[in-house]
């Protein structure tokens, strides 16, 4: 879910569909309200959420969480790429370092789910 003026959060989808990743794209009008509906702690927002039948995924989250959150399927409520990091996908500019993806649970635990 995205609101329908962003245009990074087209260039992620694009991203994902390039890899055989199956989308259902929906553009909001508040997309805040999801988020809380959700349960994604405030300050992991970023510009758009994905929902799975699992999980939530918030933001820009590099290719390399994704696998690892298929793979492991780990209990948790979802994962996220606060904010919107610089040479992410879908972002343009420059990686200046490591990207810190963090896992929520439905008490709003955070942990760092991994670093790529």
């Amino acid at each position: 879910m995205k609101t329908p003026s962003c245009t990074c959060c087209q260039y992620y989808a694009d991203a994902l569909t390039q890899r055989d990743i199956t989308l259902n794209i929906k553009s909001v009008r508040d997309l805040l309200q999801i988020k809380r509906q959700k349960g994604i702690p405030q300050k992991l927002h970023s510009c758009h959420t994905i929902l799975t039948e699992q999980y939530v995924i918030e933001g820009h989250v590099p290719f390399e969480a994704l696998n690892k959150l298929a793979t492991e399927q780990p209990d948790i409520k979802g994962i996220a790429l606060p904010g919107m990091p610089a040479g992410s996908v879908g972002m343009g500019g420059t990686k200046q370092e490591k990207f810190t993806v963090v896992s929520f649970t439905d008490s709003g635990k955070l942990t760092i789910f991994i670093r790529v």
